[in-house]
C-alpha cells in the first residue's frame, strides 16, 4: 500500500470515529422523547419536528427529537422555544447629596434592577447585569450591646458618654444616625451565677455595690437623641457571674429577632458587641439543666429576656441565619486576649468585623468607625434557596477593571461612597419542576435590605399551545389527538399511532415483551416498544443499523484495529467481527498468511517457533529475530570455523591430525595482507573474523556463503601476528634510574628537615641567652647583710 492510499484510509477511519463519537454524544436521541415537551427539556440544542409525514416506515416517535443542526437538514417545521428575560422594575440607583435630601430611607436605591422575570429552558442560561452603587449619606442604625459583668466596670464609665461623642463623629458619615443600648450578663441559673439570696441581690464581693444578675436587658430603643443615651447608660450598674464565658449569644439572638423592641429600620444595621470574655453556645445549657434548643423567637417583656432559664444558648449557625435574615452586620469589640477566638467566629459570620478594645473601652468610637468603614467597603451578594435543578453563577466587575469569578464572583472590595460596581449573573435550569410550577428567588447584598426579586418560569412544553385535531384519523381511526406532528393517545390507547388497547394487554406486559432476559432496559435503550414489539432507532449514518428482536445488535460497535471496524478485514455482525478467510482475532487483525514467517532455510520460523498473526513466536528461548534465526548465546561463525582454518592454513590447532577429514567443506584462499581480504559487497553473508592460537598469535580470515552456488568461501591471511618480547635494557635502565632518583629525593628531604630543625634550635638558644641574668654583673644568689627597718611612728622630723 502506497503512502497516498494509507493516508486516505487513515482519514476515513478518523472520520468514521468522529461520526460515531457525535452519535454517541447525541443526548437528544438518547433521551428517547415521546413528545415535544419531553424533547425540549433534554437540552437547549434539541428540537422537535412537527411535520406530520416526517417519520419513515417503522421509525419510532422519538426520531422526531434531534439536535437542531441535524434536524434542520431533514425538517422544515421545528418546535424550538427559547428562554428570555424581562425587567419588571428598574429604578435607577440614587445620587443623594449629603445632608440636603429629605427623602425617607426606603426611597434610597443602591441596587438595580429591583424585579425581573426569567423564562428558562433546560440547559440554556439567562444572563443579566446587576448594578450596585454605595449611596452617600445612607442612614445607619447602631445598637451597642455591652457585657456588664464585673470585669467591665471600667469600660462602663467610658461608655456613659458614648452617645453624644459617637453622634458627633458619625455626622461625617451620615446625617441620619440612631443609636441604642442593651446589656447582658449570664443565664440566671446555677452554675453560671450564685443563687443564694444574698448573691442574687448583690453578686459582687466586698463593699462593691452591684445589681442583680440578668441574661439580657434592652435599655434603650434606637434613637437619635445622644443625650438620652448618655443618661440611661449612666444609670446602669455592673453585675456579676461565676464562670468566665458570658451569655452574649442569648442577647445577640434577641437583638436580631426583636425588631419592634429594638426599633430597627430598613437601613444599614450595625450591632456592636462589647466584651472582655468568651461566650457560651448551644449545648452549654445542659450544665444548668437546660436542654430545649433555642427557638429563635423574641421573648422580651419590659425590656428583659424572660426565657433564659428555659431555652439553651443558640448555636453559631442559628445566629448566622438570624443575623442574615435581619440584615444585621456585627462588630465584635473585644479585648486583645480574646482576639483569636472572635476572629474565628468572624470567619463563620458573613459581614462581620473584629476590633481590639482597650482595657477600659476608651477607643470604642474609633473602633466602631473603622469597623463600619471596613464592612461598608465590601459588597457580597447572596441568593435565597434555589429550586431543584437550577444553578446560579456570578462574575463581578469591580474597581480598577478587576474581574472575579467562582465564589469570589459574588463580591467586590474597597468600595468607596459613590462607587459603582457591576455583577454579571447567569441562571440556568437543568430540568423542569412540576408542571405549571413557577418559582421566585431573591438576590441581595449581605447587610442590606434591598434585594432583586426574580420570578422564574420554566419552558416544559411547546412554545405556543396549538389546538390539536381531536379523534384524528391519523391516530388509528380516531383513537387520539394529532398535535405537534404526533399522536397523543386517548385514555386506554397506547402506541405510536394509538394502535394498541390497554384493555387487551396492560402496559407492563407490553414493556415486558420488549425487555431482554427480564432486564430493566426497554429495547436495549436503542428503540421504542410499540405494542409489545421493539422498533429500532435510526442513525444519522444510514450504514449504521440497530437490529435484533430487542435492538440489542448493531453493526458499528465491534472491535477496531487501525481505526477501522474489524480492521477492515471482516464484517461487524451483532457487535462481533466475522473475519475474512485469511484473518482471525476479535478485530480481524490477525493474519493467517505464513509467508512473513519463512526463514532463509525455507522453514517456518527456522523450525524453532510458531507463526501467529504473521509473526514468529519462538519456542526455543535461545533464538530471537523475525524468523527465530538469531542466537546471541550460541557460538559465532568465527569460533565455529577457527580450528579448521588454523589447521588448513598453518597446520596447527586441535584438528591438525583430522584436518583433511573434518575441514574440507569450504574453499580456502590465502592472501598475504589484511587489506586483500574481501570487503562487504563482494560476497553474500560475509563475516570478518579475528582469532588467537595457542601461542597468542592472531590470524585473520573472512567467512562467506554464496547463496546462488551454495558454496562456502574462506579467505585467510597466511601471516600470523605474534606479540614481540619485551626489550630488557630499557626496562632495567628505567628501574635503576628510578631508584637513584627516589634516593636523591629522600636525601634532599632529609637535608631540608635537618636545616629547619637546626634553625629552630638556634633561635631557641638566642632567646634563652637574652633572658639570662648572669650577665648583669650581680650574683643572683647574693643577699646583703644589712637590714633596714622603718619606725612606723617616725614622722620624718
Amino acid at each position: 500500500m502506497d503512502l497516498k492510499s494509507l493516508f486516505i484510509c487513515t482519514l476515513l477511519g478518523c472520520l468514521l470515529c468522529y461520526i460515531n463519537a457525535q452519535q454517541d454524544g447525541n443526548d437528544c436521541i438518547k433521551a428517547n422523547a415521546k413528545s415535544c415537551g419531553e424533547c425540549i427539556q433534554v437540552g437547549a440544542n434539541c428540537g422537535w419536528c412537527t411535520e406530520p409525514d416526517f417519520l419513515k416506515q417503522g421509525e419510532p416517535t422519538s426520531a422526531r427529537c434531534d439536535v437542531l443542526e441535524s434536524l434542520k437538514k431533514r425538517c422544515k417545521e421545528i418546535e424550538n422555544p427559547r428562554g428570555d428575560k424581562t425587567v419588571l422594575l428598574n429604578k435607577a440607583v440614587t445620587n443623594r447629596n449629603h445632608g440636603t435630601d429629605e427623602r425617607k430611607p426606603e426611597d434610597i436605591t443602591q441596587i438595580q434592577p429591583q424585579k425581573m422575570a426569567l423564562t428558562l429552558r433546560s440547559g440554556e442560561p439567562q444572563t443579566f447585569d446587576l448594578k450596585f452603587k454605595r449611596a452617600e449619606d445612607y442612614p445607619i442604625d447602631l445598637y451597642y450591646l455591652m457585657d456588664l459583668s464585673f470585669s467591665m466596670k471600667d469600660d462602663l464609665e467610658n461608655v456613659k458618654n458614648l452617645g453624644t461623642n459617637l453622634m458627633r463623629e458619625m455626622q461625617y458619615i451620615t446625617s441620619d444616625f440612631r443609636i441604642g443600648f442593651g446589656s447582658f450578663v449570664e443565664k440566671t441559673v446555677m452554675p453560671y451565677i450564685s443563687t443564694t439570696p444574698a448573691k442574687l441581690l448583690n453578686p459582687c464581693t466586698g463593699d462593691q455595690n452591684c445589681t442583680s444578675p440578668f441574661s439580657y436587658k434592652n435599655v434603650l430603643k434606637l434613637t437619635n437623641n445622644g443625650n438620652q443615651f448618655n443618661t440611661l447608660v449612666g444609670q446602669q450598674q455592673i453585675s456579676g457571674n461565676l464562670d468566665s464565658p458570658e451569655g452574649g449569644f442569648d442577647a445577640i439572638m434577641q437583638v436580631a429577632v426583636c425588631g419592634e423592641h429594638i426599633g430597627w429600620r430598613n437601613v444599614t444595621r450595625l450591632l456592636v458587641f462589647s466584651t472582655d470574655a468568651g461566650f457560651h453556645f448551644a449545648g452549654d445549657g445542659k450544665l444548668g439543666g437546660i436542654v430545649l434548643p433555642n427557638d429563635g423567637k423574641c421573648h422580651l417583656e419590659n425590656g428583659m429576656y424572660t426565657m433564659s432559664h428555659y431555652y439553651d444558648y443558640p448555636s453559631i449557625a442559628h445566629l448566622v441565619q438570624k443575623l442574615s435574615d435581619n440584615n444585621i452586620q456585627t462588630i465584635f469589640a473585644v479585648t486583645e486576649e480574646f482576639q483569636p477566638v472572635y476572629k474565628e467566629l468572624k470567619n463563620l459570620i458573613p459581614k462581620s468585623a473584629v476590633g481590639t478594645l482597650s482595657s477600659n473601652s476608651s477607643n470604642v468610637i474609633k473602633l466602631i468607625i473603622d469597623a463600619y468603614n471596613s464592612l461598608s467597603s465590601e459588597v457580597i451578594l447572596e441568593n435565597s434557596k434555589l429550586p431543584e435543578g437550577v444553578t446560579i453563577n456570578y462574575v463581578s466587575h469591580c474597581k480598577n477593571g478587576l474581574v472575579n469569578t467562582g465564589e469570589n464572583g459574588r463580591k467586590c472590595s474597597d468600595i468607596s461612597i459613590g462607587d459603582e460596581v457591576m455583577f454579571n449573573i447567569s441562571i440556568t435550569a437543568h430540568k423542569c419542576p412540576k408542571k405549571g410550577q413557577d418559582e421566585t428567588i431573591k438576590i441581595k447584598p449581605l447587610g442590606f435590605t434591598e434585594e432583586v426579586e426574580i420570578k422564574l418560569k420554566f419552558i416544559c412544553e411547546k412554545e405556543k399551545p396549538r389546538q390539536g385535531i381531536a379523534n384524528s384519523p391519523k391516530c388509528n381511526d380516531g383513537n387520539g389527538t394529532f398535535e405537534c406532528g404526533a399522536c397523543r393517545c386517548n385514555e386506554g390507547r397506547i402506541g405510536r399511532l394509538c394502535e394498541c388497547s390497554t384493555e387487551e394487554v396492560n402496559s407492563d406486559d407490553l414493556d415486558a415483551n420488549c425487555r431482554r432476559d427480564n432486564g430493566t432496559d426497554i429495547c436495549s435503550t436503542n428503540g421504542d416498544c410499540i405494542c409489545g414489539e421493539c422498533v429500532c432507532k435510526k442513525r444519522d449514518n444510514p450504514n449504521e443499523i440497530y437490529s435484533g428482536k430487542y435492538c440489542e445488535c448493531d453493526n458499528f460497535n465491534c472491535d477496531r484495529s487501525n481505526n477501522m471496524i474489524c480492521g477492515g478485514n471482516g464484517e461487524c455482525v451483532c457487535r462481533v467481527c466475522k473475519c475474512s478467510p485469511n484473518y482471525t482475532g476479535s478485530a480481524c487483525d490477525c493474519s493467517l498468511n505464513t509467508s512473513t514467517c519463512l526463514a532463509k532455510n525455507g522453514q517456518i520460523c527456522n523450525g524453532r517457533g510458531n507463526c501467529e498473526c504473521g509473526t514468529c513466536k519462538c519456542t526455543d528461548p535461545k533464538f530471537q529475530g523475525p524468523t527465530c534465526e538469531i542466537c546471541p548465546t550460541c557460538p559465532g561463525v568465527c569460533a565455529e570455523h577457527k580450528e579448521c582454518v588454523q589447521c588448513r592454513t598453518f597446520g596447527t590447532g586441535e584438528k591438525k591430525d583430522t584436518c583433511e577429514a573434518d575441514c574440507s567443506y569450504f574453499n580456502l584462499t590465502k592472501v598475504n595482507d589484511r587489506d586483500k581480504l574481501p570487503q562487504p559487497g563482494q560476497a553474500t553473508a560475509l563475516t570478518h573474523c579475528k582469532e588467537r592460537d595457542a601461542s597468542d598469535c592472531w590470524f585473520y580470515f573472512t567467512y562467506g556463503v554464496n547463496n546462488t552456488e551454495n558454496d562456502i568461501h574462506v579467505h585467510v591471511v597466511d601471516v600470523l601476528e605474534c606479540p614481540t618480547g619485551p626489550d630488557i635494557i630499557p626496562i632495567v635502565a628505567g628501574v635503576v634510574a628510578g631508584i637513584v632518583l627516589i634516593g636523591l629525593a629522600l636525601l634532599l628531604i632529609w637535608k631540608l628537615l635537618m636545616i629547619i630543625h637546626d634553625r629552630r634550635e638556634f633561635a631557641k638558644f638566642e632567646k634563652e641567652k637574652m633572658n639570662a641574668k648572669w650577665d648583669t654583673g650581680e650574683n643572683p644568689i647574693y643577699k646583703s647583710a644589712v637590714t633596714t627597718v622603718i619606725n612606723p611612728k617616725y614622722e620624718g622630723k
